[in-house]
């Protein structure tokens, strides 16, 4: 798949394409349900499949201050999308100046002059444009005057829930990671990088690979999951702690996975923590015997969860 950061880096000679467009976070069910079909609407017409998406996220822009947690990263979006068979990924930087574009002004500079649209294809809710006046009915009448169509694909509902990136935010701030899950079509997953912590761990017998995550990260709730860590492309059983160690008074909330039957130094590492299942919340103990008895019983619960 290739990427591209902005219209300007779109190769001499580019023809036609089948584009879709949104902030996608989290790539989840609903959102892949459109990616899918703007892939096999490509190909049904022997043209390139293009993603046009945006960074950083619209509403942080538009109302400073308002970011939404991030419920995937600018490099772990790309691997997703590439598993769907998207030929491009572009990725339009989100400016003041962009966001005042009239609809029309979008559609005409980004769509038709560069992207060279031959069908645009978005969900059904889909808004653009200066305080996101245009809609898909707006979206449509502007392709038939540019020559493109465009299909709106209705949202995904399950058990009268509608499947959107604002759900699977409520699912994993509640610590609901099962149905994050479901919703997203594979588990919650925080990438970043692995930092030094307390060394408080390994002193307990349990050393934790300490996760500095990107601003915005969707973290769950506090409290100890069962995941995952992928590392290197293996992907590693391990119980995760995310919160603030109130047993030592701990003031950061951090994001530490204790990797099961590994002791490897890691330090540096790019990983990836996946959230399986809650297996309790955050507890204060008076005693440290009682803290390390119990991180003993949430790694045999974690080892029954992910196998």
């Amino acid at each position: 798949m290739q990427r591209w950061r902005g219209l300007d880096v779109i190769p001499y000679g580019w023809g036609r394409c089948v584009l879709t467009i949104g902030v996608f976070d989290g790539v989840h069910r609903g959102h892949q349900q459109i990616i899918t079909r703007a892939v096999e609407r490509a190909r049904e017409s022997d043209l390139p499949s293009v993603v046009l998406t945006f960074d950083p996220h619209p509403s942080e822009v538009v109302r400073p201050g308002s970011h939404p947690p991030v419920l995937t990263t600018n490099r772990r979006k790309a691997e997703i999308m590439a598993g769907f068979g998207v030929d491009v990924l572009c990725v339009l930087p989100f400016t003041v100046e962009f966001s005042r574009l009239s609809p029309a002004e979008f559609v005409h500079h980004a769509l038709v002059e560069r992207l060279h649209a031959s069908a645009v294809v978005v969900g059904e809710n889909f808004r653009f444009g200066r305080r996101a006046a245009g809609d898909v009915a707006m979206l449509r009448t502007l392709g038939g005057s540019f020559g493109f169509a465009t299909e709106g694909v209705p949202l995904l509902r399950e058990d009268d829930v509608t499947i959107s990136s604002t759900y699977v935010r409520a699912c994993i701030d509640a610590g609901d990671v099962g149905q994050a899950a479901v919703a997203l079509g594979r588990e919650h997953r925080l990438d970043g990088i692995v930092v030094r912590g307390d060394g408080r761990g390994r002193e307990l017998g349990y050393p934790t690979a300490n996760l500095k995550t990107e601003p915005h990260a969707a973290i769950p709730a506090d409290g100890i999951y069962a995941g995952r860590v992928v590392l290197a492309g293996k992907r590693l059983a391990a119980a995760v702690s995310v919160g603030t160690n109130p047993t030592f008074e701990g003031r950061e909330r951090r994001v530490e996975a204790y990797i099961l039957d590994f002791d490897d130094d890691i330090y540096g590492e790019e990983i990836g923590v996946e959230f399986t299942a809650r297996v309790r919340g955050q507890e204060r103990y008076e005693r440290l015997a009682d803290l390390i008895a119990q991180i003993g019983r949430d790694v045999e619960r974690t080892r029954e969860l992910v196998r």
